[in-house]
């Protein structure tokens, strides 16, 4: 198995875009909007205007994707302008328990070191079973509400950097 993580190209768009419908599917009946929630994920390419996208491939094919956001940028309210925060984790269903969420996650961890952060923050909700503990073991923790989308909860979660 050869894993590639690298930066976003426009060419991945459409890719990453149906990536993401595709990670997100499983959740469709947790929200009361899906229709509304679906059109948004379906454009989450677009996070590459505000960030950095970084995608894991996989044998040659996406395999997963997020948005790494750094200081200084635009961001919901709810974050400290200051931390580095990363969106749309998401990984192919077929692809799941191979490590890509957790690679994209410490390349995130990486570039947050290299931007000076002491701090990264992302949000998450509950029905995400596999991401959020494994965000916990990485050392993240709760530390405010965030607001719902579309009905469901979502919490802020902090994980302290160390040179």
């Amino acid at each position: 198995m050869t894993l590639l993580i690298r930066n976003f190209g426009q060419s991945d768009s459409e890719h990453v875009d149906a990536l993401a419908l595709r990670a997100f599917a499983q959740f469709k009946n947790a929200y009361d909007d899906w229709p509304a929630f679906q059109a948004k994920i379906a454009h989450v390419s677009l996070l590459a205007d505000g960030g950095e996208m970084i995608v894991a491939e996989l044998e040659g094919n996406i395999a997963g994707a997020v948005a790494y956001i750094g200081p200084g940028k635009p961001k919901a309210a709810f974050f400290r302008p200051e931390w580095p925060i990363m969106r749309m984790l998401v990984v192919d269903p077929a692809d799941r328990g191979l490590g890509i969420g957790r690679a994209l996650v410490d390349e995130c961890l990486r570039r947050a070191m290299r931007d000076g952060a002491t701090a990264f923050a992302l949000h998450t909700s509950e029905i995400m079973e596999v991401a959020l503990p494994m965000y916990q073991r990485m050392g993240f923790q709760r530390i405010a509400s965030a607001p719902p989308i579309h009905g469901v909860a979502y919490g802020v979660y902090l994980k302290e950097l160390h040179g």
